[in-house]
């Protein structure tokens, strides 16, 4: 199996599995335990908290894990809601975020909140102009993700916050598919709250983080999603998932250290594949190609079925949009929000390449690809 859907999940690293593997035999305790056996599980978890920090530039105290982005977007958008109704319920988000915000952003508009789901452009930007006339008085909250999963489209978040803090609201981003592969500074960038999963990076799977800002000028204050036993500083009860939030911890850790490698050989490969199926009739890119994640690539193959095309590739996984949405019979809403018809949007294909991709199965992949195209296009 040639592995190019690292988008929707990586392979763990064997770095992580092997700091792993103690915490599912021997240190098994329950970090919240006071005695000796606990204790030191709760080392390990403060030491882990410290790790997802100082990858993002952040102070320890500010990472709450969660069991996954999709929990820490829910705490996030809805803790905000709770606590800042009063000063307004105006919301504005992207049309091309991920169904985590879109879905809670829906919910909230049956709670009384109005909720702003901003347009891209057909490159997947966002025009800063219209975005800037969305703000209000009332505005509490705006939620703009870093980098597009199925494009891999990075916004100008650090222009976008400029603009939210001016009007006096939070700014949170969506980092999923951007934490672990780009240089990020919550600092330099004026994050409030950013929403991060292991498993996009080399860690397990069930396991997440969300950076919430306590600093004197900016201290965020959200209601808990999960009441229980005042966990995570009372933003998150329930057991710590110690095996995973350790791997996260290492996870975070070996990213700092390969980032640059991880750059420019991820990179390489991802622009080898293509230019090569960009010489295939009738394919082009979809989204901006200067504002892009060095892994991702997403083509359109004109006169194609995209779930055709991925049932053809038997031995490669690809994709054709989110993974958290693959059961939904509709067209990409991605693909849809850059101005695509339905028959373009189910022509697309979301090639993304990881750590432990290789040159030699690039042409392995082009060749495939042509021959399933040239099939599915002689049938038409």
């Amino acid at each position: 199996m040639i592995y190019l859907d690292n988008n929707a999940t990586t392979q763990i690293d064997p770095e992580v599995l092997a700091v792993m593997l103690p915490f599912l035999t021997d240190n098994f305790a329950n970090a919240s335990s006071t005695h000796a056996f606990g204790l030191g599980a709760n080392d390990a978890v403060k030491n882990a908290r410290q790790q997802v920090a100082d990858l993002i530039g952040s102070q320890p105290h500010e990472i709450v894990f969660t069991s996954g982005a999709t929990e820490a977007i829910n705490l996030a958008i809805k803790g905000v809601a709770e606590n800042y109704s009063s000063i307004g319920k105006h919301i504005i988000t992207v049309q091309t975020e991920h169904s985590a915000v879109l879905d809670v952003c829906k919910y909230l508009e049956t709670k009384g909140f109005d909720i702003t789901f901003l347009p891209v452009q057909s490159d997947g930007m966002i025009d800063l102009a219209v975005f800037k006339a969305s703000l209000r008085p009332d505005t509490i909250l705006v939620s703009v993700m870093l980098v597009n999963n199925e494009l891999g489209t990075i916004q100008p978040i650090k222009e976008i916050a400029k603009l939210t803090h001016e009007v006096g609201a939070l700014f949170m981003t969506d980092g999923t598919q951007a934490v672990g592969k780009l240089p990020i500074n919550v600092d330099e960038l004026d994050i409030d709250l950013m929403t991060m999963s292991a498993h996009k990076f080399y860690g397990t799977k069930g396991v997440g983080a969300l950076f919430v800002r306590q600093r004197r000028n900016r201290l965020i204050k959200l209601g808990a999603l999960l009441h229980g036993g005042g966990h995570e500083g009372g933003k998150r009860s329930g057991t710590l998932n110690v095996v995973g939030i350790v791997s996260m911890g290492k996870a975070a850790e070996l990213c700092q250290q390969k980032m640059k490698v991880d750059t420019q050989s991820i990179g390489a490969l991802r622009d080898e594949l293509e230019k090569a199926l960009l010489q295939i009739p009738d394919t082009s890119i979809n989204g901006n190609t200067v504002h892009r994640l060095y892994n991702t690539t997403n083509i359109k193959f004109k006169g194609c079925d995209s779930d055709a095309l991925i049932m053809g590739l038997q031995d490669i996984a690809v994709s054709n949009g989110s993974a958290c949405t693959s059961a939904s019979i509709d067209p990409s809403h991605v693909l849809m929000a850059l101005g695509m018809t339905e028959t373009e949007a189910f022509s697309c294909i979301r090639f993304s390449f990881g750590r432990f991709n290789k040159a030699e199965e690039i042409p392995v992949v082009v060749e495939a690809v042509r021959k399933v195209v040239e099939s599915l296009r002689a049938w038409n």
